[in-house]
């Protein structure tokens, strides 16, 4: 059971206040995963490679989540079975949020401004490696999985998944976008290796998720995660409006389809899609001072 059911978690009203009661933007990101993505040129001039790096060690540019903001917490389904796949995605071979270093420093902001609320950032996903994205598109091409359907998108098939939910080209492989929710603080995510088969459809939300209620359980795809829907309680919008309008003070975008979905702008590597491994995050960190 979630943390916001077994304990009634809501939004403070003290936090709602600070939530306009104006409609959530619709605005889109061009580029991002679940859009087609313009053409791009990777490892181009003045960009760092877009391939495999040294195991210790990170394109130019680039960061672990946990050097910059530890407080924020990673439930980095893709590195296990807890996903719309069934099993750990390639490319995933450490459960690490990696991002470029504006949008994990505009991402520590976000979570600052939350914490006098009681409240966190969760992460499911950041930067995806573009062998990532060619799993997803193998994934497609294999037959249903009942269960996975039953819970991940049951109102559609998996070929009408492209482009708007899954993305052959996904702009997560630039390092500036990244799938985030809002939980109670000192809360605990789920394990990456937990069940992505669940009883209910996500459209019912996922009681094994602490977040708060936005309606749905992640990687639903299905309109009812678009980010502006009907048939959400007055709760579920005022969950999803504190997201919105956080991420969008720091810097962030939403694409609409996903109300989990942002992309940091100015992307520093707009036509560079990267395919280095997530690898296990150096056991010293990188000292980055001022964590929070």
């Amino acid at each position: 059971m979630s943390v916001r059911r077994k304990f009634g978690w809501a939004v403070p009203l003290a936090v709602a206040a600070i939530v306009s009661g104006s409609p959530i933007s619709a605005g889109g990101t061009p580029g991002a995963a679940g859009t087609p993505d313009a053409a791009g040129t990777p490892g181009a001039a003045g960009t760092p490679s877009a391939t495999s790096t040294p195991n210790e060690a990170l394109p130019e540019g680039f960061v672990y989540l946990r050097d910059v903001a530890p407080s924020i917490q990673q439930d980095m389904r893709y590195a296990g079975s807890g996903n719309f796949t069934g099993r750990p995605v390639p490319g995933y071979e450490a459960p690490e949020c990696i991002l470029v270093k504006a949008a994990a420093e505009a991402l520590k902001a976000a979570q600052a401004e939350l914490k006098p609320m009681g409240l966190s950032l969760k992460v499911y996903d950041c930067y995806r490696p573009k062998q990532a994205v060619a799993a997803f598109v193998d994934w497609s091409k294999e037959p249903d999985n009942p269960g996975a359907k039953r819970t991940h998108y049951p109102n559609l098939t998996k070929s009408s998944l492209f482009p708007d939910y899954i993305a052959t080209r996904s702009g997560h492989s630039r390092g500036a976008t990244l799938d985030v929710t809002i939980v109670p603080a000192g809360s605990s995510p789920s394990p990456a290796g937990s069940n992505s088969v669940k009883q209910e459809p996500c459209t019912a939300g996922d009681d094994d998720d602490n977040g708060l209620d936005m309606g749905t359980g992640f990687d639903c795809f299905d309109s009812k995660a678009n980010t502006v829907t009907e048939g959400l309680t007055a709760e579920q919008e005022r969950n999803r409006r504190l997201l919105v309008e956080v991420m969008n003070r720091h810097g962030f975008k939403n694409y609409p389809k996903e109300i989990w979905h942002y992309t940091f702008e100015p992307e520093p590597f707009p036509d560079t899609y990267f395919d280095f491994p997530i690898l296990p995050r150096p056991a010293d960190g990188t000292s980055t001072p001022g964590k929070t």
